[in-house]
């Protein structure tokens, strides 16, 4: 079994990780692992941390990035770098719970191919995941294919899976989507994720937007035809209202005067529809961008223990 960890500024977490893992392999006899850390060029002592440990442990390897790759194309990269017979990405701030890994691998035992963890309930800020649960909701009714709610990339996939991930040729993957683009046989287990214990958080509503506008741009053309049909829908409106407007002026010529509040409240109306359909346009022309220039997913600046 390969065990996938990114990292970014974890050193509270990672040895922490790392024990909590060796503690679930020593107990599953049957299996021999490996645990791939990839870390996004860290600037506190998770390198360090994560050096020492692989010195004494052969089965934890490690990839340094050259640079920060994000929370999308860092993660992916570590999978596509497994060996095991199956791959389980777990994040390593404990949000995703390690103890469902023995749950993970019975599934895949029984012939799952895809064995995902979804998130039911929170401990984290109710807020956030009443904002997460809306999203999830939004992009199953914009998306083409039938996605999971609450689900974040945590679970286990076949070996078949991974080398599928292998040939698809994508620098900006949506893991969250791919996996059900891709099919076979998928379980989910719900569990209700804890609260981060040590360290900070590394998303912020820049990332979150990023990872939302993704997976929109990836699974749904819903966003431009409902530009198209509100675009015709409105001039056909402001076309109806301008008849009815000069029927209007010419019956009731020297009382009625139409206006300059009118004018204003449909100019400010109509940009802010246009700049907000401009908006969307480009995160597609964007996405179209990221696609076509090929870019690997990230640089390697060293690995240890392969």
């Amino acid at each position: 079994i390969s065990i996938v960890t990114p990292c970014y500024n974890e050193e509270k977490n990672v040895r922490q990780i790392y024990l909590q893992i060796k503690k679930i392999f020593d107990q599953l006899t049957n299996y021999n692992y490996e645990h791939i850390f990839i870390d996004n060029d860290s600037k506190d002592q998770t390198q360090t941390i994560l050096r020492s440990i692989a010195s004494s442990d052969k089965n934890v390897k490690l990839i340094f990035n050259s640079r920060n790759f994000g929370h999308i194309r860092s993660p992916y990269y570590g999978m596509q770098q497994s060996s095991g017979d199956a791959t389980i990405l777990i994040v390593s701030d404990f949000q995703d719970p390690p103890e469902l890994i023995t749950d993970f691998i019975k599934k895949w035992e029984e012939g799952y191919e895809i064995v995902i963890g979804t998130k039911t309930k929170s401990l984290e800020t109710p807020l956030m995941f009443l904002i997460r649960k809306v999203y999830y909701s939004i992009i199953n009714n914009l998306a083409e294919i039938t996605l999971q709610k609450n689900y974040t990339g945590f679970g286990l996939y076949d070996k078949k899976v991974i080398e599928i991930m292998k040939n698809i040729n994508d620098p900006y993957p949506y893991l969250r989507g791919l996996v059900f683009e891709i099919g076979f046989n998928i379980h989910a287990i719900e569990y209700t994720q804890p609260e981060r214990k040590r360290g900070i958080t590394k998303n912020n509503f820049l990332t979150l937007y990023d990872m939302a506008m993704l997976g929109i741009t990836n699974h749904s053309k819903i966003p431009l035809r409902i530009a198209t049909i509100l675009g015709f829908s409105m001039s056909l409106i402001s076309f109806l209202a301008c008849i009815v407007y000069f029927l209007y002026k010419l019956l009731f010529w020297d009382h009625f005067s139409v206006g300059i509040a009118p004018i204003v409240i449909g100019f400010f109306f109509f940009a802010s529809i246009q700049l907000l359909f401009i908006g969307i346009i480009g995160e597609y022309i964007g996405f179209i961008h990221t696609k076509i220039t090929n870019r690997p997913l990230v640089f390697e600046r060293e690995r240890i223990n392969f």
